[in-house]
C-alpha cells in the first residue's frame, strides 16, 4: 500500500486553482508494514550512526563530511532525535497518541536514498512508512524535513495503534497533514486554501469521501494528488473547527475502537459521514 503526499511548495496553489510545478515533485509515502525492505547497514559514509533517545531509535547516514562541531553528524542527528522527540509531545498533546515502544526512523543519504527506493515510487520521494520511519535526508534540519518528521509520525502512530487497521486515505493523510500545520502554528486552512477549494467546487473537481476512502493515494495524478490532500486536510480542519481538537481525539479513537468510520463518527460528531461531508462542501460554498 502506498500513500503518496506531495510537499506542498512544489505543488503550488494559484489563484482559485492547483497549478503543476515545473520543479522537483517530493512526496511522502506510507508502505504497508508488510512490505519488505533490503536495509543494510551500508551507506554512504559506510556505515548507519545510531543513536537512541527515550522514543525514537535512529539511524543516519547523510553524507557529511565531520562527525564532531556545529555541522556535524552528531550535532545534526541529535537535533533530528530533539526534534522527535518535541513532535512525540506535541503527538499525545494534540491527538492523544503515545506510541509504546521506540520507533525506528531512518534518514538516508539523499543520492542512496533515490538510489534504492527511486524505482518504488512514481515521484521522487521525501519518504515514506513502511513499520520503520524512511527519510530522504538533508545535512541540516530544514523546516521541510521537520515537517516530513511530523507527518510520518503520526503514519507510524497510527500503525502502532492499531496495526492491522486499514484507515481510509482522507482520515490518514488528513489527520498527518492537519497534525503537520498545527505543530508548526497554523491553526486553520488559509484563505488561499479556501480558494482554492472553492474553485475546484465551482468546477465540480472536488471529490467525494468514497473517492479518498482509497487505502492509498499513490494512484492520483500529481494535481489530483495536492487536490486530495488538500481537502483531506480541509475536512479535518473543518471537523476540528466545528467541534474542537478533543472531537478529533474521540473521532479517532472510537474509530479505532469500532473499527467503524460511521459508528466512530456519531460518537464524536452526533451525525453520520454523510451529514458531515455535507456540511463541509456547504462551509466551502458559504466561506
Amino acid at each position: 500500500m502506498i500513500v503518496a503526499r506531495a510537499v506542498p511548495e512544489f505543488l503550488p496553489i494559484r489563484g482559485n486553482g492547483l497549478a503543476r510545478s515545473g520543479g522537483l515533485l517530493l512526496f511522502v509515502v506510507l508502505l504497508g508494514a508488510g512490505t519488505a525492505f533490503a536495509v543494510g547497514d551500508r551507506g554512504a559514509d559506510g556505515d548507519f550512526e545510531r543513536r537512541d533517545s527515550f522514543h525514537f531509535t535512529l539511524y543516519q547516514d547523510v553524507d557529511i563530511d565531520e562527525s564532531a562541531g556545529l555541522y556535524g553528524s552528531r550535532r545534526f542527528e541529535q537535533e533530528i532525535l530533539r526534534e522527535l522527540e518535541a513532535a512525540f509531545d506535541r503527538l499525545d498533546d494534540l491527538l492523544a497518541l503515545r506510541p509504546e515502544g521506540k520507533l525506528v526512523v531512518y534518514v538516508w543519504d539523499p543520492r542512496l536514498f533515490d538510489e534504492k527506493y527511486a524505482g518504488l515510487f512514481r515521484f521522487p520521494a521525501a519518504g515514506f512508512y513502511a513499520g520503520a520511519i524512511h527519510i530522504r535526508g538533508a545535512t541540516r534540519l530544514t523546516p521541510g524535513l521537520v515537517r516530513v518528521l511530523h507527518h510520518e509520525l503520526v503514519h507510524a502512530a497510527f500503525d502502532a495503534e492499531a496495526p492491522r487497521l486499514t484507515l481510509p486515505a482522507w482520515m490518514n493523510e488528513g489527520i498527518a497533514e492537519w497534525f503537520e500545520a498545527r505543530a508548526a502554528g497554523k491553526r486553520a486552512i488559509t484563505a488561499r486554501e479556501r480558494g482554492a477549494l472553492a474553485g475546484a467546487a465551482d468546477r465540480g473537481e472536488l471529490f467525494s469521501l468514497a473517492d479518498l476512502s482509497v487505502p492509498a493515494l499513490g494512484g492520483f495524478q500529481p494535481v489530483a494528488a495536492a487536490l486530495a490532500y488538500l481537502e483531506s486536510y480541509a475536512f479535518i480542519d473543518f471537523l476540528v473547527q466545528a467541534h474542537g481538537e478533543r472531537g478529533l481525539v474521540r473521532f479517532w479513537s472510537a474509530v479505532v475502537r469500532s473499527r467503524s468510520l460511521e459508528r466512530g463518527a456519531r460518537r464524536a460528531y452526533r451525525k453520520d459521514l454523510e451529514q458531515l461531508e455535507a456540511d463541509f462542501f456547504r462551509s466551502l460554498r458559504t466561506g
